[in-house]
């Protein structure tokens, strides 16, 4: 009885949640966002500015209301989440995540409890898995970005240099690289010239996107410009040696990731072993390994050992991470 309440309240929940994330946005305050818009774009300049202050601050303060707010007063840190969001290049918003974490920990909740787990085993497995295979997955989709990213920046500053060396300004050579080169370089770079074509500096709109890649590559380049900028000298040299200094950085990230693949695969492999002897001793004898399960004793005995794994593969994982 208790089990088919708990499956009833959730797939309310859920169904409740998707209704919700699924709702289109207001009619009336869409009308009279346009009205304001249209008033600060033919009013006085400087209450326009005013206002276009206003309403930025009020949107920032709100985030978007609805289960974006409700998002960002449930999870801890949202500031630095939808940074992390934004890094994966796609449209991913807090409350998008925050409904996938939920469903994934009832789903993982469900699914235990049905097998005969007690509720707060249930309950914390749901949590954990809710909340770490999102922000692992989301680690993987940035990480795989910011390679992609790696891969095809020397030739962006390759192609800046042959436009420099042909008497363009720098402006027009970011230009260039927004619509030549294809993938998240060529979307970054798009990112920096709108923002120049509305009054921002170049330098505060390399910052600004250098500061939401996170990369050292992108930082050299936004130093180098900014060096050359107070000094002078030769900017399509300065550029050249930096690609190839980015090349070579490149190389040696891949020299380091050959010589530590086998200490890596021993590390998957030590790390793995519990795990897949355990799920194979259940498949063959669940009676023998259901303990883990029902048994008091033998679930803390467990939660106990799944920490102390977890400290093992954080250490080894720091061991056969070199950062260069």
């Amino acid at each position: 009885m208790l089990l088919t309440l708990i499956i009833v309240l959730g797939g309310a929940g859920t169904l409740a949640m998707l209704l919700f994330a699924m709702q289109g946005p207001s009619t009336s305050k869409a009308l009279k966002r346009r009205i304001e818009m249209v008033k600060e774009r033919h009013g006085d300049v400087i209450a326009a500015n005013a206002q276009a202050q206003i309403r930025k601050l009020f949107a920032n303060r709100s985030t978007g209301g609805g289960m974006e707010g409700l998002a960002s007063t449930i999870i801890p840190k949202p500031a630095l989440l939808r940074k992390r969001l934004e890094q994966t290049g796609r449209q991913i918003t807090l409350a998008k995540y925050l409904m996938v974490s939920m469903g994934i920990a009832a789903v993982v909740m469900l699914l235990l409890m049905m097998k005969g787990a007690p509720f707060l085993l249930g309950l914390f497995a749901g949590l954990f898995v809710g909340i770490g295979l999102p922000h692992m997955i989301v680690g993987k989709m940035i990480k795989r970005r910011i390679a992609k990213f790696n891969a095809n920046f020397p030739d962006a500053i390759e192609l800046m240099v042959r436009g420099l060396r042909s008497g363009l300004p720098i402006t027009e050579t970011l230009g260039i690289v927004s619509s030549e080169i294809g993938g998240p370089v060529g979307l970054e770079f798009r990112s920096v010239s709108d923002k120049m074509k509305i009054g921002r500096t170049m330098e505060a709109a390399l910052q600004e996107t250098a500061d939401r890649l996170g990369t050292p590559e992108f930082q050299f380049f936004v130093i180098t410009l900014a060096i050359q900028r107070e000094t002078g000298g030769n900017l399509a040299e300065t550029l050249s040696n930096l690609a190839d200094v980015l090349r070579k950085r490149a190389q040696m990230k891949l020299k380091i990731r050959a010589m530590s693949s086998e200490s890596k695969a021993s590390a998957y492999i030590v790390g793995a072993l519990p795990f897949i002897v355990f799920g194979l001793v259940y498949m063959m004898n669940p009676d023998y390994m259901g303990g883990f399960f029902v048994d008091q004793r033998l679930i803390v005995a467990g939660l106990g050992a799944l920490c102390w794994m977890g400290i093992g593969v954080f250490i080894m994982a720091k061991m056969v991470n070199f950062e260069i």
